[in-house]
Protein backbone atom coordinates (compact mmCIF):
# COMPACT_ATOMS: atom_id res chain seq x y z
CA UNK A 1 0.00 0.00 0.00
CA UNK A 2 2.86 2.46 0.89
CA UNK A 3 4.54 1.72 -2.17
CA UNK A 4 1.37 2.37 -4.03
CA UNK A 5 0.65 6.02 -2.61
CA UNK A 6 5.21 6.61 -3.25
CA UNK A 7 4.65 5.48 -6.98
CA UNK A 8 0.94 7.70 -6.95
CA UNK A 9 3.01 10.55 -5.64
CA UNK A 10 6.13 10.33 -7.46
CA UNK A 11 3.71 10.49 -10.95
CA UNK A 12 1.78 13.48 -9.29
CA UNK A 13 4.79 15.82 -8.76
CA UNK A 14 6.46 14.81 -12.13
CA UNK A 15 3.18 15.52 -13.96
CA UNK A 16 2.60 18.70 -12.36
CA UNK A 17 5.91 19.90 -12.93
CA UNK A 18 6.20 19.15 -16.30
CA UNK A 19 2.99 20.88 -16.78
CA UNK A 20 3.46 23.85 -14.82
CA UNK A 21 7.14 24.71 -14.51
CA UNK A 22 8.06 25.61 -18.23
CA UNK A 23 5.16 27.78 -18.85
CA UNK A 24 6.04 29.69 -15.88
CA UNK A 25 9.22 29.84 -16.62
CA UNK A 26 8.51 31.50 -20.22
CA UNK A 27 6.09 34.02 -18.71
CA UNK A 28 8.54 34.72 -16.36
CA UNK A 29 11.32 35.18 -19.12
CA UNK A 30 9.03 37.43 -20.74
CA UNK A 31 8.36 39.53 -18.01
CA UNK A 32 12.44 40.19 -17.17
CA UNK A 33 12.89 41.21 -21.00
CA UNK A 34 10.54 43.77 -20.61
CA UNK A 35 11.39 44.80 -17.62
CA UNK A 36 15.39 45.04 -18.16
CA UNK A 37 14.98 46.10 -21.75
CA UNK A 38 15.86 49.48 -20.59
CA UNK A 39 19.55 48.86 -19.78
CA UNK A 40 19.73 47.73 -23.27
CA UNK A 41 17.57 51.02 -24.75
CA UNK A 42 20.00 53.43 -23.04
CA UNK A 43 22.61 52.62 -24.76
CA UNK A 44 21.47 54.88 -27.55
CA UNK A 45 17.98 56.26 -26.00
CA UNK A 46 19.35 58.68 -23.33
CA UNK A 47 21.00 60.44 -26.34
CA UNK A 48 18.27 60.84 -28.18
CA UNK A 49 16.07 61.62 -25.44
CA UNK A 50 18.61 63.76 -23.73
CA UNK A 51 18.36 62.04 -20.28
CA UNK A 52 21.70 62.71 -18.25
CA UNK A 53 22.75 59.32 -15.82
CA UNK A 54 20.21 60.89 -12.91
CA UNK A 55 17.22 61.42 -15.25
CA UNK A 56 17.75 58.18 -16.48
CA UNK A 57 18.14 56.52 -12.97
CA UNK A 58 14.90 58.62 -11.97
CA UNK A 59 12.97 57.12 -14.84
CA UNK A 60 14.00 53.37 -14.45
CA UNK A 61 12.67 53.82 -10.76
CA UNK A 62 9.62 54.92 -11.87
CA UNK A 63 8.40 51.39 -12.60
CA UNK A 64 9.03 50.80 -9.10
CA UNK A 65 6.24 53.73 -8.09
CA UNK A 66 3.59 52.38 -10.22
CA UNK A 67 4.66 48.56 -9.22
CA UNK A 68 4.05 49.23 -5.35
CA UNK A 69 0.38 50.15 -5.65
CA UNK A 70 -1.15 46.68 -6.45
CA UNK A 71 1.40 44.64 -4.93
CA UNK A 72 -0.82 43.07 -1.94
CA UNK A 73 -3.99 43.42 -3.43
CA UNK A 74 -2.95 41.62 -6.25
CA UNK A 75 -1.50 38.70 -4.30
CA UNK A 76 -4.71 38.02 -2.66
CA UNK A 77 -6.70 38.59 -6.10
CA UNK A 78 -4.69 35.57 -6.87
CA UNK A 79 -4.92 33.28 -3.82
CA UNK A 80 -8.97 33.96 -3.12
CA UNK A 81 -9.86 34.53 -6.28
CA UNK A 82 -7.90 33.18 -9.90
CA UNK A 83 -4.28 33.13 -10.51
CA UNK A 84 -4.58 32.45 -14.23
CA UNK A 85 -7.27 35.52 -14.62
CA UNK A 86 -4.92 37.48 -12.66
CA UNK A 87 -2.00 36.83 -14.82
CA UNK A 88 -3.53 37.11 -18.14
CA UNK A 89 -4.38 40.75 -17.46
CA UNK A 90 -1.02 41.41 -15.82
CA UNK A 91 0.58 40.09 -19.00
CA UNK A 92 -1.67 41.59 -21.91
CA UNK A 93 -2.11 45.16 -20.15
CA UNK A 94 2.14 45.18 -19.51
CA UNK A 95 2.66 44.61 -22.96
CA UNK A 96 0.30 47.13 -24.69
CA UNK A 97 2.26 49.75 -22.34
CA UNK A 98 5.26 48.17 -22.90
CA UNK A 99 4.90 48.67 -27.09
CA UNK A 100 4.16 52.53 -26.04
CA UNK A 101 7.43 52.81 -24.74
CA UNK A 102 8.95 52.72 -28.12
CA UNK A 103 6.86 56.27 -29.00
CA UNK A 104 8.36 58.25 -26.38
CA UNK A 105 10.05 61.62 -27.46
CA UNK A 106 10.40 63.66 -24.00
CA UNK A 107 11.55 62.94 -21.01
CA UNK A 108 8.02 63.03 -19.32
CA UNK A 109 6.62 60.84 -21.80
CA UNK A 110 9.74 58.44 -20.55
CA UNK A 111 8.71 58.59 -16.63
CA UNK A 112 5.25 58.30 -17.61
CA UNK A 113 5.08 55.23 -19.26
CA UNK A 114 7.74 53.55 -16.77
CA UNK A 115 5.53 54.58 -14.35
CA UNK A 116 2.26 52.91 -16.42
CA UNK A 117 4.42 49.91 -17.07
CA UNK A 118 5.29 49.25 -13.52
CA UNK A 119 1.75 49.99 -12.79
CA UNK A 120 0.24 47.23 -15.14
CA UNK A 121 2.89 44.38 -13.95
CA UNK A 122 2.22 45.14 -10.46
CA UNK A 123 1.32 41.48 -8.01
CA UNK A 124 3.02 39.39 -11.15
CA UNK A 125 5.46 37.98 -9.22
CA UNK A 126 4.43 37.60 -5.90
CA UNK A 127 1.09 36.17 -8.01
CA UNK A 128 2.99 33.47 -9.36
CA UNK A 129 4.62 32.56 -6.04
CA UNK A 130 1.10 31.99 -4.60
CA UNK A 131 0.44 30.09 -7.47
CA UNK A 132 2.94 27.79 -7.00
CA UNK A 133 2.56 27.44 -3.33
CA UNK A 134 -0.86 25.74 -4.77
CA UNK A 135 0.82 22.75 -6.45
CA UNK A 136 4.15 22.45 -4.94
CA UNK A 137 4.66 20.83 -1.05
CA UNK A 138 6.94 22.48 1.03
CA UNK A 139 9.56 19.82 0.47
CA UNK A 140 9.80 20.53 -3.19
CA UNK A 141 9.09 24.32 -3.57
CA UNK A 142 12.84 25.92 -3.25
CA UNK A 143 13.42 23.68 -6.07
CA UNK A 144 10.25 25.03 -7.69
CA UNK A 145 11.04 28.29 -7.09
CA UNK A 146 14.67 28.17 -8.32
CA UNK A 147 13.38 26.87 -11.43
CA UNK A 148 11.02 29.13 -12.28
CA UNK A 149 13.54 32.00 -10.87
CA UNK A 150 16.37 30.91 -13.22
CA UNK A 151 13.87 32.70 -15.89
CA UNK A 152 15.74 36.01 -13.94
CA UNK A 153 19.34 35.33 -15.26
CA UNK A 154 17.98 33.21 -18.36
CA UNK A 155 16.02 36.80 -19.33
CA UNK A 156 19.69 38.55 -19.52
CA UNK A 157 20.89 36.38 -22.14
CA UNK A 158 17.71 36.16 -24.23
CA UNK A 159 17.48 39.83 -23.98
CA UNK A 160 20.81 40.28 -24.62
CA UNK A 161 21.00 38.09 -27.62
CA UNK A 162 17.50 39.84 -28.74
CA UNK A 163 19.21 44.06 -28.12
CA UNK A 164 22.51 43.06 -29.57
CA UNK A 165 20.60 42.76 -32.81
CA UNK A 166 17.76 45.03 -32.53
CA UNK A 167 19.86 47.97 -31.57
CA UNK A 168 21.60 47.33 -35.14
CA UNK A 169 18.53 47.90 -37.49
CA UNK A 170 17.24 51.35 -38.42
CA UNK A 171 13.46 50.33 -39.48
CA UNK A 172 11.27 52.93 -41.00
CA UNK A 173 13.07 55.19 -40.10
CA UNK A 174 12.94 54.87 -36.14
CA UNK A 175 15.81 53.61 -33.97
CA UNK A 176 16.51 50.05 -32.69
CA UNK A 177 16.06 50.74 -29.37
CA UNK A 178 12.54 51.81 -29.97
CA UNK A 179 12.08 49.06 -32.12
CA UNK A 180 13.44 46.79 -28.74
CA UNK A 181 10.10 48.14 -27.00
CA UNK A 182 7.76 47.98 -29.79
CA UNK A 183 8.89 43.81 -30.82
CA UNK A 184 9.52 42.97 -26.51
CA UNK A 185 5.92 43.84 -26.28
CA UNK A 186 4.53 41.47 -28.29
CA UNK A 187 5.09 38.16 -26.59
CA UNK A 188 3.60 39.19 -23.12
CA UNK A 189 0.32 39.53 -25.18
CA UNK A 190 0.31 36.11 -26.51
CA UNK A 191 1.43 34.40 -23.76
CA UNK A 192 -1.39 36.70 -21.62
CA UNK A 193 -3.94 35.16 -24.47
CA UNK A 194 -2.63 31.44 -23.61
CA UNK A 195 -2.64 31.60 -19.95
CA UNK A 196 -6.10 31.68 -19.62
CA UNK A 197 -6.55 28.15 -21.53
CA UNK A 198 -3.52 26.65 -20.20
CA UNK A 199 -2.84 27.24 -16.44
CA UNK A 200 -5.21 25.73 -13.67
CA UNK A 201 -5.72 27.65 -10.40
CA UNK A 202 -6.21 24.45 -8.18
CA UNK A 203 -5.73 21.21 -8.50
CA UNK A 204 -9.09 20.03 -7.94
CA UNK A 205 -9.66 21.73 -11.25
CA UNK A 206 -6.92 20.12 -13.26
CA UNK A 207 -8.60 17.89 -15.96
CA UNK A 208 -4.97 16.74 -16.54
CA UNK A 209 -4.53 15.10 -13.45
CA UNK A 210 -6.22 11.72 -12.66
CA UNK A 211 -8.42 11.37 -9.64
CA UNK A 212 -6.06 9.93 -7.40
CA UNK A 213 -3.43 12.37 -8.26
CA UNK A 214 -5.51 14.85 -7.42
CA UNK A 215 -6.42 13.37 -4.04
CA UNK A 216 -2.81 12.90 -3.27
CA UNK A 217 -1.51 16.11 -3.83
CA UNK A 218 -4.41 17.77 -2.52
CA UNK A 219 -4.37 15.61 0.57
CA UNK A 220 -0.55 16.86 0.73
CA UNK A 221 -1.03 20.42 0.67
CA UNK A 222 -4.19 20.17 3.56
CA UNK A 223 -1.71 18.08 5.77
CA UNK A 224 0.96 21.41 5.43
CA UNK A 225 -1.67 23.85 5.97
CA UNK A 226 -2.87 22.25 9.25
CA UNK A 227 0.46 21.45 10.83
CA UNK A 228 0.61 25.63 10.06
CA UNK A 229 -2.52 26.25 11.43
CA UNK A 230 -1.48 24.70 14.30
CA UNK A 231 1.23 26.06 15.12
CA UNK A 232 -0.42 29.24 14.22
CA UNK A 233 -3.40 30.37 12.60
CA UNK A 234 -3.00 34.12 11.45
CA UNK A 235 -5.35 36.23 9.20
CA UNK A 236 -3.50 38.85 6.80
CA UNK A 237 -3.18 41.66 9.52
CA UNK A 238 -1.71 39.33 11.47
CA UNK A 239 0.64 38.34 8.79
CA UNK A 240 1.30 41.98 7.96
CA UNK A 241 2.32 42.84 11.76
CA UNK A 242 4.52 40.06 11.94
CA UNK A 243 8.12 41.45 12.90
CA UNK A 244 10.01 38.46 10.35
CA UNK A 245 7.50 39.01 7.04
CA UNK A 246 9.12 42.95 8.17
CA UNK A 247 12.50 41.49 8.59
CA UNK A 248 12.34 39.86 5.34
CA UNK A 249 11.18 43.10 3.54
CA UNK A 250 13.78 44.53 4.86
CA UNK A 251 16.29 42.19 3.11
CA UNK A 252 14.41 42.11 -0.43
CA UNK A 253 14.88 45.75 -0.52
CA UNK A 254 18.22 45.79 0.24
CA UNK A 255 19.02 43.42 -2.40
CA UNK A 256 16.91 44.90 -4.75
CA UNK A 257 18.57 48.12 -4.38
CA UNK A 258 22.09 46.44 -5.06
CA UNK A 259 20.69 43.93 -7.22
CA UNK A 260 19.02 46.22 -9.53
CA UNK A 261 21.48 49.01 -9.18
CA UNK A 262 23.52 47.06 -11.09
CA UNK A 263 21.14 45.35 -13.44
CA UNK A 264 19.80 48.45 -14.84
CA UNK A 265 23.53 49.77 -15.44
CA UNK A 266 25.48 46.81 -16.03
CA UNK A 267 25.67 47.96 -20.06
CA UNK A 268 26.82 50.76 -19.05
CA UNK A 269 29.43 49.75 -16.71
CA UNK A 270 30.71 47.45 -19.45
CA UNK A 271 30.24 50.21 -22.25
CA UNK A 272 32.98 52.64 -20.20
CA UNK A 273 35.23 50.25 -19.30
CA UNK A 274 35.96 48.97 -22.47
CA UNK A 275 35.26 51.03 -25.07
CA UNK A 276 33.42 47.72 -27.35
CA UNK A 277 30.79 48.50 -29.25
CA UNK A 278 26.86 48.34 -28.32
CA UNK A 279 26.17 44.50 -29.76
CA UNK A 280 28.76 43.28 -28.04
CA UNK A 281 28.42 44.78 -25.06
CA UNK A 282 24.77 42.55 -25.20
CA UNK A 283 26.51 39.65 -25.78
CA UNK A 284 28.68 40.04 -22.59
CA UNK A 285 26.01 40.86 -20.27
CA UNK A 286 24.99 37.68 -21.26
CA UNK A 287 27.35 35.41 -18.80
CA UNK A 288 26.15 36.88 -15.32
CA UNK A 289 22.56 35.59 -16.78
CA UNK A 290 24.59 31.79 -17.77
CA UNK A 291 26.39 31.82 -13.76
CA UNK A 292 23.17 33.32 -12.30
CA UNK A 293 20.98 30.44 -14.02
CA UNK A 294 23.15 27.94 -12.46
CA UNK A 295 23.67 29.86 -9.19
CA UNK A 296 19.95 29.62 -8.87
CA UNK A 297 19.38 26.49 -9.89
CA UNK A 298 22.37 24.68 -7.67
CA UNK A 299 21.39 26.33 -4.61
CA UNK A 300 17.64 25.91 -4.65
CA UNK A 301 18.40 22.40 -5.05
CA UNK A 302 20.89 22.23 -2.05
CA UNK A 303 19.15 24.35 -0.02
CA UNK A 304 15.58 21.44 -0.11
CA UNK A 305 18.07 18.69 0.56
CA UNK A 306 19.45 19.92 3.56
CA UNK A 307 16.22 21.92 4.41
CA UNK A 308 18.49 25.20 5.39
CA UNK A 309 17.43 28.32 4.40
CA UNK A 310 18.98 31.04 6.39
CA UNK A 311 22.64 30.24 5.49
CA UNK A 312 21.52 29.82 1.71
CA UNK A 313 19.82 32.90 1.11
CA UNK A 314 22.84 34.83 3.05
CA UNK A 315 25.73 33.41 1.31
CA UNK A 316 24.98 34.25 -2.14
CA UNK A 317 24.46 38.22 -0.95
CA UNK A 318 27.69 38.17 1.07
CA UNK A 319 30.11 36.81 -1.80
CA UNK A 320 28.25 39.19 -4.25
CA UNK A 321 28.63 41.91 -1.82
CA UNK A 322 32.42 40.90 -1.76
CA UNK A 323 32.69 41.40 -5.49
CA UNK A 324 31.33 44.50 -6.24
CA UNK A 325 33.12 46.43 -3.19
CA UNK A 326 36.46 44.60 -4.99
CA UNK A 327 35.55 46.98 -8.11
CA UNK A 328 34.91 50.09 -5.99
CA UNK A 329 38.79 49.68 -6.00
CA UNK A 330 40.15 52.58 -8.27
CA UNK A 331 42.46 51.65 -11.69
CA UNK A 332 41.27 47.83 -12.22
CA UNK A 333 41.47 46.40 -15.75
CA UNK A 334 38.75 45.75 -17.86
CA UNK A 335 39.26 41.79 -17.99
CA UNK A 336 39.89 41.58 -14.03
CA UNK A 337 36.57 44.16 -13.38
CA UNK A 338 34.42 42.06 -15.89
CA UNK A 339 35.59 38.79 -14.05
CA UNK A 340 34.44 40.36 -10.69
CA UNK A 341 31.25 41.97 -12.04
CA UNK A 342 30.13 38.16 -13.65
CA UNK A 343 30.76 36.77 -10.63
CA UNK A 344 28.91 38.92 -8.47
CA UNK A 345 25.95 39.61 -10.67
CA UNK A 346 25.55 35.74 -11.28
CA UNK A 347 26.12 34.19 -7.78
CA UNK A 348 23.73 37.07 -6.27
CA UNK A 349 20.83 35.37 -7.78
CA UNK A 350 21.46 32.20 -6.02
CA UNK A 351 19.68 33.65 -3.26
CA UNK A 352 16.22 34.29 -4.56
CA UNK A 353 14.42 31.24 -4.85
CA UNK A 354 15.62 30.44 -1.01
CA UNK A 355 14.28 33.44 0.22
CA UNK A 356 10.74 33.50 -1.40
CA UNK A 357 10.59 30.20 -0.27
CA UNK A 358 10.56 30.91 3.56
CA UNK A 359 7.35 32.86 3.92
CA UNK A 360 5.34 29.92 3.21
CA UNK A 361 7.17 27.77 6.35
CA UNK A 362 5.86 30.28 8.29
CA UNK A 363 2.58 31.41 6.87
CA UNK A 364 -0.71 29.84 4.71
CA UNK A 365 -3.08 30.89 2.60
CA UNK A 366 -4.31 34.49 2.24
CA UNK A 367 -1.95 35.48 5.20
CA UNK A 368 0.87 33.77 3.40
CA UNK A 369 -0.16 35.46 -0.50
CA UNK A 370 -0.63 39.18 1.91
CA UNK A 371 3.16 38.67 3.10
CA UNK A 372 4.47 38.06 -0.59
CA UNK A 373 2.54 41.06 -1.66
CA UNK A 374 3.97 42.88 1.55
CA UNK A 375 7.94 42.34 1.43
CA UNK A 376 7.68 42.33 -2.57
CA UNK A 377 6.03 45.98 -2.22
CA UNK A 378 7.74 47.64 0.71
CA UNK A 379 11.25 46.47 -0.86
CA UNK A 380 10.26 48.16 -4.45
CA UNK A 381 11.14 51.30 -2.26
CA UNK A 382 15.02 49.82 -2.85
CA UNK A 383 13.99 49.01 -6.45
CA UNK A 384 13.59 52.68 -6.85
CA UNK A 385 16.32 54.00 -4.78
CA UNK A 386 19.55 51.65 -6.20
CA UNK A 387 19.25 52.72 -10.30
CA UNK A 388 18.38 56.49 -8.80
CA UNK A 389 21.10 56.55 -6.75
CA UNK A 390 23.38 54.89 -9.40
CA UNK A 391 22.85 57.37 -11.76
CA UNK A 392 23.28 59.94 -8.84
CA UNK A 393 26.58 58.26 -8.13
CA UNK A 394 28.10 58.65 -11.64
CA UNK A 395 26.89 61.94 -12.31
CA UNK A 396 28.06 63.45 -9.16
CA UNK A 397 31.31 61.43 -9.22
CA UNK A 398 32.20 61.30 -13.37
CA UNK A 399 33.31 57.22 -12.48
CA UNK A 400 31.77 54.49 -11.19
CA UNK A 401 33.82 53.43 -8.04
CA UNK A 402 31.22 55.20 -5.90
CA UNK A 403 28.78 53.24 -7.67
CA UNK A 404 29.95 49.59 -6.98
CA UNK A 405 30.55 50.52 -3.36
CA UNK A 406 27.19 51.52 -3.43
CA UNK A 407 25.95 48.35 -4.89
CA UNK A 408 28.31 46.25 -2.58
CA UNK A 409 27.39 48.22 0.64
CA UNK A 410 23.52 46.86 -0.16
CA UNK A 411 24.02 43.46 -0.56
CA UNK A 412 26.51 43.27 2.75
CA UNK A 413 23.11 44.54 4.71
CA UNK A 414 21.22 42.69 2.98
CA UNK A 415 22.75 39.29 4.16
CA UNK A 416 23.74 40.21 7.56
CA UNK A 417 20.04 41.07 7.99
CA UNK A 418 19.12 37.32 6.73
CA UNK A 419 21.01 36.17 9.37
CA UNK A 420 19.18 38.04 11.82
CA UNK A 421 15.79 35.67 10.85
CA UNK A 422 15.04 32.44 12.38
CA UNK A 423 13.54 30.23 9.79
CA UNK A 424 11.86 27.23 11.58
CA UNK A 425 9.52 25.10 9.64
CA UNK A 426 6.54 23.56 11.27
CA UNK A 427 5.53 21.38 8.91
CA UNK A 428 6.93 17.70 9.66
CA UNK A 429 8.31 16.46 6.86
CA UNK A 430 9.36 12.25 6.69
CA UNK A 431 9.97 12.45 3.35
CA UNK A 432 13.31 12.84 1.03
CA UNK A 433 11.75 13.08 -2.45
CA UNK A 434 11.66 15.86 -4.91
CA UNK A 435 10.42 17.11 -8.18
CA UNK A 436 11.55 14.55 -10.86
CA UNK A 437 14.09 14.75 -13.75
CA UNK A 438 14.30 16.12 -16.04
CA UNK A 439 13.01 19.23 -15.27
CA UNK A 440 14.43 18.92 -11.52
CA UNK A 441 17.36 16.76 -10.54
CA UNK A 442 16.43 13.79 -7.83
CA UNK A 443 17.51 14.23 -4.75
CA UNK A 444 19.66 11.30 -3.69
Amino acid sequence: MNADIREIGERTRRRIAFRLLPFVFAMYVVCYVDRANVAFANLRMSADLGLGAKAYGLGVGMFFVGYVLFEIPGAVIVERWSARKWMARIMITWGLITILCGFVHTPNQFYIVRFLVGLSEASFFPGIIVHLTHWFRHSDRAKAIGFFYTANPTAMVAGSLFAGWLLRIHWLGMAGWRWLFIMEGVPPIVFGAVALFYLTDWPREAGWLSEEECDWITSELDAETRAKKHVRDCTVWQAMRDPRVWVMSIVWSLALMGGLGNLYWMPAFIQRASGLSDSKIALLVMLPGILGAVATLVNGWHSDATRERRWHAALPLFFASACFLLLSIPGIQFPILFVLLTAGAGVYYGFQPVFWSIPTLMLCESAAAASFGLINSVAQVGGFAGPYAVGYLNDRTGHHSAAFAFIGTCLLLAGSVMMLLKVRSPVAESSHSSIPAPLLAERS
